[in-house]
């Protein structure tokens, strides 16, 4: 090889690095300028929220008064957005339901023309920094990133601290659109998660964060819709999670990554094939499912375990947590469940799961066919 070509092969190379740390540094830029900009948001929504609460709540403005300035404002800022009537009093209700983490006190119906009240200047819209010692540091960082749309989702269909926190840590991390949180608030994940399937986790996984988080992310029983038929034999149940594997994603969460169906796994020559093998990004972890149309029997875990097993040694990367396996089954006996993980060392889980055949009929008729949901793909 010529020394000319040497050179240039090097110089790309030092070319392609140096992209890359560019390219790096302008997405770091971009990710800090967003953040400042939503804190910016929050902040100001926060403040006007105030203003509003103080004036509107003490009488001093008339009954229609938020309308009247939403109206007002348009004309003063033609195609300001953000600031409908509906968006205002979203404003307030965002000061209302966390003045008492940021100002030490709750807005209660009997503060309304309280000289307590009046002490908050009425007068002047305040922008501040948001100050606590009731959150913790992580949780007031998780606040901050998480957009006003999804606050006020949040807070509109939750009614204590810990249930808000839980959605905006998940929002926070998992990076969650409005859609997503809506979703999510509709199934109820957060008391759903506190009924986790039976699991060997707190047995099988020493390091404390990821032994949190795998109990957080799966479910006692899953609601698989799109399963509209009554023959459910596993390879048809396999065969339809395939074709409709976003939904089937979206019922685990949107941080699964499928890695493919009837997985590959060659140990000392001979061939083994797992039902279907996701990669979690949450956990950053191999995830295993086997599907079993019956109820759970004791040899499955014998045999997701060697799975499990294998996974670690031959496919899990080095900076990857060890693989986890959920046997998703139509039943379960939770006795003989415990019974069976009483010998095994991998993290893995059981599940129940149900069909729409199972659902009833006005409900049933509603869920869209097979067919429909291919085109959804």
């Amino acid at each position: 090889m010529s020394s000319d070509r040497k050179d240039s092969e090097q110089d790309l190379s030092q070319y392609v690095s140096a992209v890359k740390e560019i390219k790096n540094a302008i997405l770091d830029s971009r990710y800090r300028v967003a953040r400042q900009a939503n804190k910016e948001v929050l902040q100001l929504n926060y403040g006007i929220g105030r203003f509003i609460s103080v004036n509107s709540r003490s009488a001093k403005w008339g009954s229609n008064a938020i309308t009247v300035i939403s109206k007002m404002l348009q004309q003063e800022l033609p195609g300001l957005k953000g600031f409908s009537e509906a968006s205002i009093k979203m404003m307030r209700i965002f000061y209302e339901e966390w003045c008492h983490i940021f100002e030490n006190r709750q807005l209660a119906i009997d503060d309304l023309g309280n000289p307590i009240i009046d002490s908050i200047s009425s007068d002047n819209i305040r922008i501040e920094e948001f100050d606590t010692d009731k959150l913790s540091e992580s949780d007031l960082s998780y606040f901050l990133n998480v957009g006003f749309t999804n606050h006020y989702i949040i807070i509109s269909r939750t009614t204590t601290l810990e249930e808000r926190l839980y959605y905006i840590r998940r929002c926070a991390t998992e990076f969650w659109k409005v859609e997503t949180t809506k979703y999510y608030l509709k199934e109820d994940l957060y008391h759903k998660e506190g009924s986790i399937q039976q699991t060997n986790f707190e047995k099988t996984i020493e390091e404390s964060d990821f032994k949190r988080r795998a109990l957080q992310s799966f479910k006692e029983e899953y609601q698989l819709d799109f399963i509209n038929t009554e023959d459910i034999s596993e390879k048809v149940i396999e065969q339809q999670v395939v074709l409709n594997i976003k939904n089937f994603i979206m019922a685990f969460g949107p941080e699964f990554t499928f890695m493919g169906n009837q997985y590959r796994l060659e140990v000392s020559g001979k061939e083994f094939f797992i039902d279907l093998l996701f990669f979690s990004r949450r956990l950053k972890s191999l995830v295993a499912f086997e599907l079993k149309r019956g109820e759970f029997k004791p040899e499955y875990t014998g045999k997701m375990n060697f799975y499990l097993a294998a996974l670690d040694k031959y496919v899990k990367l080095p900076d990857e947590n060890p693989s986890i396996g959920i046997i998703l089954c139509k039943s379960k006996n939770e006795e003989i469940v415990e019974l069976s993980f009483s010998d095994t060392s991998k993290p893995m889980g059981v599940a129940t799961f149900r069909t729409s055949q199972e659902l009833p009929k006005r409900f049933r008729k509603a869920l869209p066919n097979i067919e429909d949901l291919k085109k959804l793909l």
